[in-house]
This record gives C-alpha cells, sequence and structure tokens, in this order.
C-alpha cells in the first residue's frame, strides 16, 4: 500500500457512521477534511494568557500560564483521555500503517536523488532530512496535544490545528487564523494533483519501456493518452470499497516488484570509486525535493496518532514515529546508495526504468507496478476530490448534483493529464512537488505552529533557543522551497519548452 492508498483509507475510514465523533471513523480527523471545532468558536476565542482575563472567563476555561503551571483549581484536561474511537489501532497496528505511508514510489527514485548529490552527499543528506521530517512530526503532535488541551477537544485536524496555532500567537497574528485552513487545504489539493501527475507519467513511461521492445518506439505522451479514459473510468468509482481488492492486489505486486528490482540492483556492483561523492550544487536542491516527496508522510500522521488505543505511545522513545522513521530512513539511503552504485549517470527517475528492456522479468516489474499505480491514482485523486467537491464546489449546488460531481471527478482527471502530457519527465515532477508542497506542510507549518503555540512560555535564554530552533528549521524550509521550485522550473524550461 503506497502513502496515498493509505491516506484515503484513513480519509474514508467510518464515514458510513455519522453518530461518530471522534478517530478515524470521522473523516474529519484527516487532513483538509470537515472541522471538528465550531470556527467562530476558534476565531473569537480569547487569547490563552492570565493578562486581562476576567474571572468569570478564568473559571470556565483552562489557562496556561506564562511560566507553564496549572491554575490548580481545575484538573488538567487530558485530550487522550477523552477520545471516543469506534475502531482504536495498537501500537504495532498503527507502526505497520506509518511504514506504507511512508514507502510509496517515491523510493523508486532514490538513486537518481543520489545521482544530484554523490553518494556521500546522498548518504548525509538522507539521514538529515529524515530526522528533520522525523522532528517536525513530533513538534506538531506535541503542539496539536497543547491546542487540544487548552480548547478541550479530543482532537484536531492539521488545518483546524494551524487556525489554533496562530489564534494564540502574537497579537498581530490572529487575524491570519481564519485563513490557516485554506492555505493548508491548497498545498494539500496541490500534492495530491502533483502526485496525480506522477502517477500518470510513471505508469505511461513504465508501458512505453516494455512496449518499445515489441513495437517501433511512440511517444509517452501517446501511451498518456490511451490510459486517458481508463484514468477517468476508475475515478468515476464513488464507493472505494469497490476498490479495496484492486489495492491489495496492488500491494501484493508491489512487494514482489520492490523483491525482484532489489535482485537486479545488487548484481555485479561496480567499485565504489566509479562514483562521485559529490554532486553538483545544482543537483542539490533536485536532491532535497526528491527526499522530501519520497520520506514525508505528513498527511496520515495526524489521523494515525488520533487513531491510537494508546497515543501516548506514538510520540514517545520507543513509539510509533521513532520505530518507523528510523529503518524508513535508513532503508532509503541504502536503496539510494547501492541503486545510484549500480546505474550512476544513468539512474533514471524511477529505478525500473534501469531495469534490462529485453527480460521477461524485469518487464514483469515494469507492468506490476504500473499497475499498482494505476489503481493509486484513483485513490489519490479521490482526496482532491473530497476537498474540490466535497468542501466547496458540492455545498453551492442545488440541482444535477450526480452530474456535476461526475464533471469534477473528470476535470480533475484532465487537469492531472494536462500537466503530465506538459511535464512527461519523472524526477523533475517529484523534485518539484516535494520542494512545493512538503517542504511547506512537512517542515515549515510545524514549526510556526509550534513557534506561535508556545511563544509566551519561554523566557531569557530559553525563549532564545526555542525562536532559534523554529527560525532554523523555517529557513531550511524557505530555501529548500525557493530554490528547490525555481531549480525545477527552470529544468522543466529547458527540457520542454526550448
Amino acid at each position: 500500500m503506497t502513502r496515498d492508498t493509505l491516506s484515503i483509507a484513513l480519509h474514508n475510514s467510518g464515514k458510513n457512521d455519522k453518530n461518530e465523533k471522534n478517530g478515524l471513523d470521522n473523516p474529519a480527523l484527516v487532513m483538509g477534511s470537515k472541522k471538528l471545532i465550531n470556527p467562530s468558536e476558534m476565531y473569537s476565542a480569547p487569547p490563552y494568557s492570565e493578562k486581562g482575563m476576567p474571572n468569570d472567563v478564568l473559571q470556565s476555561v483552562y489557562v496556561v500560564p506564562a511560566n507553564g503551571t496549572k491554575s490548580g483549581k481545575e484538573e488538567e484536561y487530558d485530550p487522550y483521555l477523552n477520545r471516543n474511537v469506534k475502531h482504536p489501532t495498537t501500537y504495532w497496528e498503527t507502526l505497520i500503517h506509518m511504514w506504507k505511508a511512508s514507502l510509496g514510489t517515491g523510493i523508486l527514485a532514490m538513486p537518481n536523488a543520489f545521482h544530484n548529490a554523490g553518494f556521500a552527499v546522498g548518504t548525509i543528506g538522507t539521514l538529515v532530512i529524515g530526522f528533520l521530517c522525523a522532528y517536525c512530526i513530533h513538534i506538531l503532535i506535541s503542539t496539536q496535544y497543547e491546542l487540544c488541551r487548552r480548547r478541550k477537544t479530543p482532537s484536531m485536524t492539521y488545518p483546524d490545528t494551524a487556525a489554533a496555532a496562530f489564534q494564540d500567537g502574537p497579537m498581530w497574528t490572529r487575524k491570519f487564523a481564519p485563513y490557516a485552513p485554506g492555505i493548508c487545504n491548497a498545498f494539500l489539493l496541490a500534492y495530491q494533483i502533483g502526485s496525480c501527475c506522477i502517477y500518470v507519467v510513471f505508469v505511461a513511461s513504465n508501458i512505453k519501456s516494455v512496449m518499445d521492445d515489441y513495437i517501433e518506439p511512440l511517444d509517452v505522451r501517446v501511451y498518456m493518452v490511451m490510459l486517458l479514459l481508463p484514468l477517468i473510468l476508475i475515478n468515476w468509482v464513488r464507493n472505494l470499497k469497490y476498490l479495496a481488492p484492486f489495492s491489495s492486489l496492488a500491494n501484493i505486486l508491489t512487494v514482489i516488484s520492490f523483491a525482484i528490482t532489489a535482485f537486479y540492483v545488487f548484481q555485479d556492483l561496480p567499485a565504489l570509486s566509479t562514483r562521485a561523492a559529490v554532486g553538483s550544487f545544482k543537483g542539490l536542491p533536485l536532491f532535497f525535493g526528491t527526499v522530501l516527496f519520497a520520506m514525508e508522510a505528513i498527511g496520515v500522521v495526524m489521523p494515525l496518532e488520533n487513531e491510537m488505543d494508546n497515543p501516548k505511545r506514538f510520540g514517545s522513545a520507543f513509539g510509533v514515529l521513532n520505530c518507523a522513521m528510523l529503518p524508513i530512513t535508513i532503508l532509503y539511503t541504502i536503496v539510494g546508495f547501492f541503486g545510484y552504485l549500480k546505474y550512476g549517470e544513468n539512474a533514471a527517475g524511477s529505478i525500473t526504468l534501469n531495469l534490462p528492456g529485453n527480460e521477461l522479468l524485469a518487464q514483469s516489474v515494469k507492468l506490476m507496478l504500473a499497475l499498482s499505480i494505476f489503481v493509486t491514482h484513483g485513490l489519490a485523486c479521490y482526496v482532491a476530490f473530497d476537498i474540490t467537491w466535497n468542501q466547496y464546489w458540492g455545498p453551492k449546488v442545488e440541482t444535477k448534483k450526480l452530474f456535476w460531481e461526475y464533471f469534477c471527478r473528470t476535470a480533475l482527471v484532465l487537469v492531472t493529464f494536462g500537466f503530465a502530457v506538459a511535464i512527461p519527465n519523472l524526477e523533475l515532477f517529484i523534485s518539484l512537488i516535494g520542494a512545493l508542497c512538503l517542504s511547506t506542510m512537512g517542515l515549515s507549518l510545524p514549526a510556526i505552529i509550534n513557534m506561535l503555540t508556545f511563544w509566551d512560555q519561554y523566557r531569557g535564554v530559553g525563549f532564545l533557543l526555542f525562536i532559534s530552533k523554529n527560525l532554523c528549521i523555517i529557513l531550511i524550509s524557505v530555501l529548500g522551497f525557493v530554490v528547490g521550485v525555481s531549480t525545477s522550473l527552470v529544468k522543466i524550461i529547458e527540457k520542454f519548452f526550448h
């Protein structure tokens, strides 16, 4: 199961149980879904500080004093003890889900990422980015807990968490609180559409790689056109349970494909001296975007934590997050290192495209993964549809709802198809989406949310260290965003429009 498949599964879990109020049985807990909190209560709530607050407010709301101590008049509200999850997951179930969420098709692009950075810089860089992603998830989860505790609500979505953080920040940030959910949804929508574009390119490229050995080579765009009608039809499936058997088959095919790919990679490896330890400086932004896209799973983190039977074990020292991210980071490093060692400068946007074209075993890998990702497109595009239709467009439509729903589904497929035809390049597309969306949602926003939530909890040197730490993460994210996006766009323009 890919990251996006799991995101959809979590997003739609329990949609038929309208009485369920918490956990993943409520789709509102998925990033980008409907709110659990009354917006008017959120945005008009008083700042959580003792200064200037009347006594009646202090009696009804638990207040966090500047020194972080409890008032003593009221027991502290614990969101974890007030969550009512219909089907809670165990530690091991959540860990497996986290592995599935992070191990997507991005792992196939890791050798190309190492080609841009060199094996030494690539190894160190992947480990650093893995640590940074894990740390940002940690602070996001801890901040969500604090904001839930202050508002006495069991859980929040990512957009609601961002809005609450802006409301609790300095006075000048509070006017931005109503816009935070829309910004989060915009980046999520861009990420999902971008991912769907990557899937179209991936499927068409792998089919072309196989068919070129049997017929006269055709442009990859021709295969995209052939895929257009099947893509529209699979996205017309309104109930995702009908895709579940295909998704299960896709998971099995993916595991088999990865095993066969590893068999090819570890055969006849060349000497390490034949590969560059340090890549070009221009390649580093592409490396950053690719690794971030491959490794980041920020969209499913909060739903997974909200669904646990014991959520305290998610972010603890030996909790789900650490035990998931450590092997994932190591695995991505190994795939990138040995994939680059095997194929060097010829490492393609997907390592499957480097497999021998005239061997049936290698061809089977490409076709199995093409089928798996084809199914994933229907699942990933569902999130984009949910945001576009269920939250914005659908409520405004009063007549012919079914017709306009299918129109919306078709339009989204055409948008992803159009971008894929315009930019049929896996490595550049992956780098662009990683730098554009995941540097924002995975790095900078968690740091901003954390900084605004706890801005008045520190004094002196502690305040400087707290602010400096978050500003450093934000700076890394902004640099990755600006340089990564600009580099990817320049490469795309040079390759396809000159």
